[in-house]
């Protein structure tokens, strides 16, 4: 119900909000603040260890109804910045319990938690990686060589008395010619036959 009449307004436009809607909020947030204000009563608050204080219930409801990322937008929207003082008590009701030492050592172990876990994932990918990489290269045929092999054809005589050394492959032997690999001469288009 309230939840989402505020979820339902903040967004909107300063010029389009209308004296009512201004107030909803601000009845709101007021709301909010004064339910977090409440002290802890030990008396009443006989539970096991370990289990959840009504405080903690209650910052879990906020959770789940979506207003703690509301006051987030409204402590960062530029145009809600009349509110800045109620989110801001509201915000240090919601850390009463705890101290800043405690809230900083919580936030750097779950980073280095974090950090830890990140890190050895990263080594996994890469251990693969490399093993992918590995397997590849073992498929792979080895380099290939452009030499071909050289071969001497008996029955052609090159200049002089040796025989004619070929050092294509054997497949191109089929077009064999003394001139192999020498530029054609280009005759001038009035020259040709």
């Amino acid at each position: 119900g309230l939840w989402g009449a505020l979820t339902a307004l903040s967004p909107q436009d300063w010029e389009q909000r209308q004296e009512e809607d201004t107030l909803l909020i601000e009845r709101i947030l007021l709301l909010v603040r004064n339910v977090l204000h409440v002290p802890p009563d030990p008396t009443e608050e006989q539970g096991v260890d370990g289990d959840a204080s009504v405080h903690d219930r209650v910052l879990w409801a906020l959770h789940i109804s979506g207003m703690d990322d509301l006051l987030k937008f409204l402590a960062s929207a530029q145009v809600e910045q009349q509110w800045a003082l109620h989110v801001l008590e509201i915000i240090s009701l919601m850390f009463r319990d705890q101290s800043p030492e405690e809230l900083a050592a919580l936030g750097q172990g779950t980073a280095g938690a974090e950090h830890g876990e990140d890190t050895r994932e990263l080594e996994t990918l890469r251990q693969r990686e490399l093993a992918e990489k590995r397997a590849r290269a073992l498929q792979r045929p080895s380099r290939h060589s452009r030499f071909g092999g050289s071969y001497v054809l008996q029955g052609l005589k090159s200049i002089g008395d040796r025989d004619v050394v070929f050092h294509k492959g054997l497949h191109n032997l089929k077009s064999y010619t003394h001139d192999l690999g020498k530029e054609p001469q280009r005759v001038p288009r009035r020259r040709q036959a």
